[in-house]
């Protein structure tokens, strides 16, 4: 029988598509012959050409770049996943050369058009602040010196301001739009929002004069156009919806934003001037673009619009839409090998109304209940019957699940288990409130708004098998994996910590510093101001809740979750007795680190997963992943 799990796992992914500057052709990382290698992509023909040889990331985490001219790709390159980037550039003979090298995560932000200058986010001094390079020269100096980490540096066109966000405000939770002159001198807040609230930049108008920046002062997030001549801003959209700003379309007069609906996203394009805008005419889903806009990244020489498009059975491909006809066609249509959209597992959304106190006994932590909130959700039936059920929380924990294609997702129903993704509080996509309903409260209401979701499909549907349900998840994901089995245990069969936070204090003190001060601290405090916050919440505290088989999964080198997280949850069970191989397994990933796109990572992360759910609750063993009934 044919390995569905090697098939999908092979299944060619395309990451990070971006236009060169003369918008004639597009470059991509592209893992169609095996290994991630960059392309360039002829929009009009289809043609694909491979550019790198071995030379750029198997894991394709950070995006790139395209120099000023278009002869070269500016390009993030690390050692096994430690995110420790120095910058490289290749150009059109395929020649790599190191651009900066330093000890420290290089973050790359801004190419300048004038070919000579680029900005990157480093923390070699401690926290994330910005650098200027110049590519004649080869000289670094430093742009900002905050205490608090510094995010969305871009050159404005001539290269002679930069624009930037980070907070030197006593209020943590705010951040600030500042424009600088390119050295870092004569910074100004702009008058964007209010204190408390975050604003950043997006994208300079094409004449320097103005910047499309966000701001979440009302609540949902909202797109602006900020005239810095006359410091004012002029906001767009009616405020009904999350609205993320992209770019400024090349006339200037437009700009493009990233319209969230419950679980979906769709393209908005706005008329400056009178503030009308609509939605781009694509199929329901999640129609995105990746990162930036800077230099027109997003905008082919014949006007149309580059988008990526997903749904819960088709996966992403590359879309041009013409805004004047609101027609689009297929620039790089997705890979399906042997499989088809029909055989996948379709999604279905829906809420839940939580007060973050389920029916399934606490056991680590009591709390009362919190204020009733309405929770999306989504499911994804597996067409077994009886039919196991993965709870899979998303990480971040500033994220949230959509529907879109999701490779794991589709191979835990080929296996025979339904799926339930659960956008808790203090998930994107719902407002300022929303995601504020998770400070200070780790491990609580969000964490019971999973179980009374989890709770809500088992009375809505009988074929789900109550006594062979999983808890999965990865990052912030992996937190509420162990948070549930200490909290829930009632509720769980097994469960699957991936790269996932066990001590609190340790994470503090061992990830990187701007995880540090932009993660742990906006969200939990200091721990010496907070210490029983900080023990009550680490699900090692009450490791002896813990009542089900548990995998657990870290890489290495993870810079973010440190291994010494899932070290130091198995230390604790061994020394309550619990034994290894029996009641949990542990694996540690070399050559890896918060993850990993590269194919082989993907196979072999999957059949750890896919032996252990076979070994503790079971599985089915399909040929092709299972259709939607």
């Amino acid at each position: 029988m044919a390995d569905t799990l090697q098939e999908l796992a092979e299944l060619p992914t395309m990451a990070h598509p971006t236009v060169a500057p003369d918008g004639a052709e597009i470059a991509l990382y592209y893992d169609v012959d095996g290994r991630n290698e960059l392309y360039r992509l002829d929009p009009e023909t289809g043609e694909l050409t491979q550019w790198s040889d071995g030379n750029v990331p198997k894991n394709v985490v950070h995006g790139f770049e395209w120099g000023a001219d278009g002869d070269r790709v500016f390009f993030h390159l690390d050692e096994d996943g430690d995110e420790q980037n120095d910058l490289f550039a290749i150009d059109r003979d395929g020649d790599v050369d190191p651009i900066v090298q330093q000890d420290a995560q290089v973050m790359l932000q801004s190419v300048g058009e004038d070919g000579e200058t680029l900005l990157f986010g480093s923390n070699r001094d401690g926290q994330m602040n910005v650098y200027r390079h110049d590519l004649t020269s080869g000289e670094t100096t430093k742009v900002t010196g905050y205490d608090r980490a510094v995010w969305t540096a871009e050159l404005s066109p001539d290269c002679d301001r930069v624009a930037y966000a980070t907070n030197e405000s006593d209020d943590y939770d705010n951040v600030d739009t500042f424009v600088a002159d390119a050295d870092g001198s004569n910074a100004r807040t702009l008058d964007v929002g209010e204190t408390g609230a975050e604003a950043s930049p997006a994208d300079w108008h094409p004449d320097g004069d103005a910047l499309l920046v966000s701001d979440n002062s009302p609540g949902l997030t909202r797109a602006g156009v900020y005239d810095l001549d006359a410091d004012e801003v002029t906001w767009l959209g009616d405020g009904t919806r999350e609205e993320e700003p992209a770019f400024f379309l090349p006339d200037g007069d437009r700009v493009v934003v990233s319209r969230t609906r419950n679980a979906e996203v769709v393209p908005v394009v706005y008329d400056v001037e009178t503030g009308e805008g609509r939605e781009f005419d694509v199929p329901d889903g999640v129609a995105t673009f990746g990162r930036g806009g800077a230099g027109g990244e997003w905008v082919l020489d014949d006007g149309r619009v580059l988008l990526m498009h997903t749904t819960p059975t088709r996966r992403v491909e590359l879309l041009a839409y013409d805004l004047e006809t609101d027609e689009y066609g297929t620039v790089l249509p997705a890979e399906y090998g042997p499989f088809s959209p029909a055989e996948f597992g379709d999604a279905e959304y829906f809420t839940v109304t939580s007060d973050g106190v389920p029916e399934t006994p606490q056991r680590a932590v009591e709390h009362d209940p919190y204020e009733e909130l309405e929770i999306g959700a989504i499911l994804y039936d597996s067409g077994e019957r009886p039919s196991p059920l993965v709870v899979n929380p998303h990480g971040g924990p500033r994220h949230r699940d959509s529907l879109s294609f999701g490779y794991r997702t589709q191979f835990l129903l080929s296996r025979g288990f339904s799926v339930l993704q659960v956008n808790y509080r203090g998930s994107t996509g719902r407002g300022r409130e929303f995601v504020e309903e998770l400070y200070g409260d780790w491990g609580g209401a969000e964490q019971g708004d999973v179980v009374t979701a989890a709770e809500h499909v088992l009375d809505e549907h009988d074929w789900l098998d109550e006594d062979r349900v999983v808890v999965y998840g990865g990052s912030y994901g992996g937190y509420s994996a162990y948070w549930q089995l200490v909290q829930f245990p009632d509720l769980y069969a097994a469960g699957v910590a991936w790269v996932g936070l066990s001590d609190l204090e340790d994470m503090y003190e061992n990830t990187m510093p701007h995880f540090r001060s932009e993660l742990m601290v906006k969200y939990l405090g200091e721990p010496d101001e907070n210490p029983d916050l900080y023990e009550e919440r680490s699900p090692v505290t009450h490791v002896d809740n813990v009542d089900a088989p548990l995998l657990m999964v870290h890489g290495v080198n993870d810079p973010r979750v440190p291994v010494s997280q899932a070290r130091i949850f198995r230390d604790a069970m061994d020394e309550a007795g619990y034994e290894a191989g029996a009641d949990y397994e542990y694996e540690e990933l070399g050559e890896e680190g918060h993850g990993s796109s590269d194919i082989d990572d993907k196979i072999r992360s999957l059949r750890l997963l896919d032996e252990f759910l076979d070994r503790r609750v079971g599985t089915v063993d399909a040929g092709t992943p299972a259709a939607d009934d």
